[in-house]
């Protein structure tokens, strides 16, 4: 944006005093926008020259002045210059406010977001995973877009950011990018987290999207069926690699674990359970909370594998586990080897645990949630909406019984009419 500035000295003949002393005003104009404060002096009218707009004559008194007035001036452009250089809002209200020294800087959206990554990144591992971090720096990334395309500008200052903006980085989000509604909601959702940050800071005194909702909805979490499953356990790979991660990817099947805190996993968290098996023990990064694991014997036979591997032995790990990416890249190839036509994930092996390995085989909703580390039964219950098979066999139970019953109902009313006659 373009900025105009001019900067006047004006007599106030109108406020002369009993000696008739007008006092001096510093009037700052931005944009045909105007401001004005007084510099507390005053002169004869005749002593001032108007159109050069300071005092007449070479007296120690007039040069005093002038010089006074010339400091005024230059400082306002500075302060200009400098808002210009930092391309930060420019305003007559603005300089003015920087001359009296109650100018309060407008923190900005941008420069706050890049405050909280910073200290986010420094919580890496502790309280933050790397993909947490690598939300919120995509998040500044598209806001940085959405600024400079929408606005045309490269920061807002927080104070001017209100309901139509988030509604239009929303849209923006959608057209732009082309991604799905709780995509956008999960952006949406790392934007009022930096706005919440920079309430505590004390840099903004009220939220600016609190009527905002940014509700995801329900989805459908895909997952393998049974012979899916078995149709990569049973397939032998001839490259390393494919069979790493194959091994790596049935783990996640069968224990439920995330990628973040399969990435961590030691074998300092395997232990001896109640039943005298061994258990996974450890705190989920995204919850904090402690998830308790009965090894199922498919789970214990991948760690027998690796028990003596190198690369595992060197960093005390359980698994070779290889990067998010590079694991979901190799098993695309996986599922077009073994002829499954499902965008296969490290994700989807959680969703396989939750649905086929354990809810479909009858463990309880509540047992599988406390595994998954969910902090609530209706996360869990997403996954019990899409068990097919398990509520047909169970209608199918039903309905076996309910016509043993109705058989057994027919046969009785058969023997009380037969001793009806013998009598």
């Amino acid at each position: 944006m373009k900025y105009t500035l001019n900067v006047l000295f004006v007599l106030r003949k109108a406020q002369s005093d009993k000696r008739g002393f007008a006092p001096i005003y510093l009037r700052i104009s931005v944009n045909g926008e105007r401001a004005e404060l007084s510099v507390n002096r005053k002169i004869a009218p005749k002593k001032w020259d108007a159109k050069l707009q300071r005092a007449i004559g070479r007296s120690e008194a007039a040069r005093a002045l002038n010089d006074y007035l010339d400091s005024l001036e230059n400082q306002v452009k500075k302060n200009f210059n400098k808002l210009l250089d930092n391309e930060e809002e420019i305003s007559s209200a603005i300089l003015r406010d920087m001359q009296t020294g109650k100018y309060i800087k407008n923190h900005t959206l941008l420069s706050v977001f890049e405050m909280n990554n910073q200290l986010v990144e420094q919580e890496e591992g502790s309280k933050y995973s790397r993909s947490t971090i690598d939300q919120y720096k995509t998040t500044l990334s598209r806001l940085k877009l959405f600024l400079e395309q929408q606005y045309a500008c490269k920061d807002m200052a927080l104070t001017k950011l209100d309901l139509t903006f988030i509604r239009r980085f929303e849209i923006f989000l959608k057209t732009e990018y082309g991604i799905h509604h709780n995509t956008i909601m999960k952006h949406l959702k790392q934007v009022k987290k930096v706005i919440h940050f920079a309430m505590e800071m004390g840099y903004i005194d009220r939220d600016p999207f609190f009527s905002h909702k940014t509700a995801y909805k329900n989805v459908s979490r895909d997952y393998l069926t049974a012979d899916e499953l078995h149709s990569i356990e049973t397939h032998t790979f001839r490259i390393k690699r494919l069979e790493q991660v194959k091994d790596v990817f049935l783990f996640v099947c069968y224990t439920g674990l995330s990628y973040s805190d399969l990435k961590t996993l030691t074998r300092d968290n395997l232990s001896k359970g109640i039943d005298g098996k061994t258990w996974i023990v450890y705190e989920r990064k995204k919850t904090d909370v402690q998830a308790r694991i009965p090894l199922l014997p498919m789970a214990q036979a991948l760690i027998d594998k690796y028990e003596n591997d190198p690369e595992c032995s060197a960093e005390n790990k359980i698994l070779p586990v290889r990067s998010n990416q590079k694991l979901n890249s190799y098993l695309s190839e996986i599922a077009e080897i073994c002829g499954i036509s499902k965008h296969i994930t490290m994700h989807l092996g959680r969703h396989t645990f939750a649905t086929t390995v354990t809810l479909t085989n009858g463990v309880p909703i509540e047992s599988v949630s406390k595994m998954l580390g969910h902090t609530s039964l209706k996360t869990t219950q997403i996954y019990s909406k899409v068990i097919d098979n398990k509520v047909s066999k169970e209608m199918e139970d039903l309905s076996k019984v309910l016509e043993s019953n109705k058989k057994k109902g027919e046969n009785g009313n058969e023997k009380s009419g037969n001793n009806k006659i013998a009598l």
